[in-house]
C-alpha cells in the first residue's frame, strides 16, 4: 500500500477512476499478498501462536483467500467497465520516465533484490533473516549502483528518502520511508497494545468472550465466533495484532476438545482479523490507510472486497464442513464410530 499503491492512486485518480474504488483494489491486492507471504508479521504471528506449521498455515488459508481473490478481480473488471475511462497522455508517461532516469539509475540488476526474496521464501528461509538480507541488498544496491554515500545510504534507512521534483506522482512514491516514518504507527501500535492489555488482564475481553462462546454448538458456530471475536477485538482494541492474539487464547482449548486441527484456528484468526482490521478507522490499520492512501475507511469499505468476502466464505465452509481439517486422534475415533 505504501508504494505500488500509492502509485496506483495516483494513475487510477488521473484516469477519474474514484479514489475509493482505487484504494479498495489496493487494499485488496495487499492483503492478498500479506496473507500468503511467509514473510508477514500477522501470517506468522497466526501459525506461531496456535503452533501450526506456517507452510500449512498458508497452504489453508489457500481455500478462502484464493475464491475472495476471483471474486474480488471479476467484481472489478465489471466496475472498470464503466469507470476511468480516460487515459494518462503518453506526454505525461514519457515525463515520468524521463525524471525517473534523471535521479536513479535504471538498472536490470536492480531486479535480483526482490528475485533474492522470491528465491528466499522459496527455500522457506524465516521471515527475520529474509527481510534483514532485503534490506541489506537495498542498502548496498543505493551505494553501488545508485552510487550514493555509505553515510547517505544510512540516513535514508533511518530518515527515509527525498527528493525534489515538480512530478508529483514520483514525490509522493519516494518521499517516505526509513525507521522514522513509521514512528506514528509504531506510538499506535504500543498504545492499542496497551489498551488491549488493559482489556485482557481487567476480564472485560473475557466476558465478552465468554458470552460468544455459550453460542459455541457446532464446529460452524465455533469458527464463526472464532471470526467475530477478532473482527470484535479489532473494533475494541484498535490493533490488528491484538486481533489474533487474544482470541487465540480464548478458543485454542476449544478446537482441541473438539479435535479440530490448529491450522482451522490460525486461518479462522487471520480470515476475522488480519482482513477486518482494515474497516474500523480506529484501528492501526485504518489509521494507516488514510494516512498513506488519504481515504477514509468507511469510503474505501464497499470497495475492499477480498476482505470481507474471505470472511463470508470461511463461516460458509464451516457450516459445510468443506477445507475443515481434523486431529488424527479425531478421525480415528469417527472411524472406530462409524464401524460401530
Amino acid at each position: 500500500m505504501g508504494t505500488i499503491g500509492v502509485a496506483g492512486m495516483g494513475i487510477g485518480i488521473s484516469m477519474g477512476i474514484p479514489a475509493p474504488i482505487v484504494a479498495g483494489a489496493v487494499i485488496s491486492g495487499s492483503y492478498f499478498g500479506d496473507k500468503m507471504s511467509p514473510l508477514s508479521d500477522t501470517t506468522n504471528l497466526a501459525a506461531g501462536l496456535t503452533n501450526t506449521d506456517l507452510f500449512i498455515h498458508i497452504k489453508h488459508m489457500l481455500f478462502t483467500t484464493i475464491p475472495g481473490l476471483i471474486i474480488a478481480l471479476i467484481v472489478f473488471a465489471y466496475i472498470g467497465k464503466d469507470v476511468g475511462k480516460a487515459s494518462i497522455e503518453n506526454a505525461s508517461i514519457a515525463q515520468t520516465i524521463a525524471d525517473l532516469e534523471a535521479n536513479f539509475t535504471i538498472s536490470p540488476y536492480l531486479l535480483l533484490i526482490p528475485l533474492l526474496i522470491i528465491i528466499l521464501v522459496i527455500f522457506k528461509v524465516p521471515a527475520i533473516p529474509a527481510i534483514a538480507v532485503g534490506i541489506m541488498m537495498g542498502f548496498l544496491a543505493q551505494i553501488f549502483i545508485q552510487g550514493d554515500s555509505i553515510a547517505s545510504g544510512l540516513h535514508v534507512l533511518q530518515k527515509g528518502y527525498s527528493i525534489e521534483t515538480s512530478n508529483e506522482m514520483i514525490a509522493e512514491l519516494f518521499n517516505r520511508g526509513g525507521l522514522m516514518s513509521m514512528m506514528y504507527t509504531v506510538s499506535m501500535t504500543i498504545v492499542a497494545m496497551t489498551f488491549g492489555g488493559i482489556m485482557e488482564y481487567s476480564g472485560m475481553l473475557k466476558a465478552i468472550m465468554d458470552q460468544l462462546l455459550k453460542l459455541v454448538k457446532t464446529t460452524g458456530a465455533l469458527i464463526t465466533s472464532t471470526i467475530s471475536a477478532a473482527f470484535l477485538t479489532n473494533a475494541t482494541c484498535s490493533e490488528q495484532y491484538i486481533s489474533i492474539v487474544v482470541p487465540s487464547r480464548m478458543f485454542m482449548n476449544v478446537y482441541k476438545e473438539k479435535g479440530l486441527h490448529s491450522k482451522n484456528l490460525s486461518r479462522s484468526l487471520e480470515d476475522g482479523g488480519t482482513l477486518t482490521s482494515v474497516f474500523i478507522p480506529w484501528n492501526t490499520c485504518g489509521v494507516f490507510i488514510y494516512a498513506t492512501l488519504d481515504v477514509h475507511a468507511f469510503s474505501y469499505a464497499p470497495y475492499a472486497i477480498l476482505n470481507y468476502t474471505v470472511p463470508m466464505i470461511a463461516i460458509l465452509y464451516a457450516f459445510s464442513g468443506f477445507t475443515i481439517a481434523k486431529t488424527a486422534k479425531a478421525k480415528q475415533n469417527d472411524y472406530i464410530s462409524e464401524a460401530q
